[in-house]
């Protein structure tokens, strides 16, 4: 059996994809597929539990029959960490961790470990990641999101130094097109010199930036008026309507699957963005619209999102958003195994694993 660890210097790296993206060629290959995540920071109360959103959706990609528990073993709420700063936490977090992946490994080919927000995680209860890595013997694949050149390089030779020889290699996320080829012709090679294997370089993609319309609701504590059907529609793109009606369908044309931010009191604006590829219209100022724009909207299928902000701060919270949402859409997987098949060393990886496919 072999056991991948993937992590990451910083969060919204693109781990959660990288895991997914991976299991599911490894199943393709044939080989049964395992998943934990050993330690969790973002779960979140849900009902009567408390969930890790990551470990759900890969129990349901992968068909795991293990339990949530098991699969996020060690789940660090604050609660958690006020009680273990207090002194009343008593937990063996360490032999938490390793009874689960005695559970979640039994009869698997490969597990895969999804690492948390960051290298530097762990510490408070004995788990941090070099520390994991070595206890349940999983070399380390590093996913770091290009910012530009200098950081880049910087952050893969801090993982490096701080992993040392457990780390396998690194997978480059998100790289500017057109900065691909340097990636490629100059970075790559300057990191193989030091014996930093480069698994993947993958391109930007504006559709795995993406943002649900549910997300948007959520992210501004807005009450979707119609269409909630189609919540989980993706918006690539943000455009504000402020210009005259004149000029509005010539502006709006320019970008699709978008999602449109106007004052609740410009039904003229409204129009004229439901007249194109628009995803949802957000309504500023706590301005109900028109039963007229209601129903059109309605008729075209474009949810009404309306929100209590003024335009710009709807406009900063929901950029602070983008990029930054969970992988858990059926349309942002496809597109990133798509990506993965064009771009990932599956051979390179599967001859440092010593995996053979069946």
């Amino acid at each position: 059996m072999v056991t991948l660890y993937v992590t990451s210097i910083e969060t919204f790296a693109g781990k959660s994809a990288v895991c997914i993206g991976l299991g599911q060629r490894f199943m393709r290959d044939g080989f049964t597929v395992g998943y934990m995540k050993p330690l969790s920071t973002t779960a979140r109360h849900m009902l009567d539990k408390v969930v890790d959103e990551d470990a759900e959706f890969a129990k349901r990609i992968f068909d795991l029959k293990e339990s949530g528990e098991l699969l996020a073993p060690v789940m660090l709420t604050p609660q958690i960490v006020e009680t273990i700063l207090s002194g009343k936490e008593m937990t063996d977090f360490v032999a938490r961790l390793k009874s689960a992946y005695a559970e979640v490994s039994r009869n698997k080919d490969v597990v895969i470990l999804e690492g948390g927000a960051s290298l530097r995680e762990g510490y408070l209860v004995d788990l941090p990641t070099p520390k994991v890595s070595e206890l349940l013997n999983a070399p380390e694949l590093v996913v770091v999101k290009y910012s530009n050149n200098m950081q880049l390089v910087d952050d893969i030779l801090t993982a490096r130094t701080r992993l040392g020889d457990s780390m396998l290699g690194v997978v480059i996320n998100a790289v500017p097109r057109q900065l691909m080829r340097f990636v490629q012709e100059t970075i790559k090679p300057y990191l193989e010199k030091r014996g930093i294997r480069v698994f993947a370089i993958l391109p930007q993609e504006r559709l795995l930036l993406s943002i649900s319309v549910n997300e948007l609701a959520e992210a501004l504590n807005g009450e979707i008026l119609c269409c909630p059907e189609h919540g989980d529609e993706l918006v690539e793109y943000l455009m504000v309507g402020a210009m005259s009606v004149d000029s509005a369908l010539t502006y709006f044309r320019r970008k699709p699957n978008k999602a449109v931010i106007t004052g609740g009191d410009r039904p003229d604006i409204q129009l004229a963005a439901l007249e194109t590829s628009t995803k949802c219209l957000i309504l500023t100022g706590n301005l109900r619209p028109s039963p007229i724009i209601l129903g059109r909207a309605e008729e075209v299928g474009v949810p009404m999102i309306l929100a209590k902000q003024d335009t710009l701060t709807v406009v900063e919270v929901i950029e602070r958003y983008f990029g930054k949402t969970r992988f858990h859409q059926e349309k942002k997987l496809q597109r990133f195994q798509e990506i993965l098949e064009e771009r990932f060393d599956f051979e390179a990886l599967y001859q440092a694993l010593k995996l053979q496919k069946k």
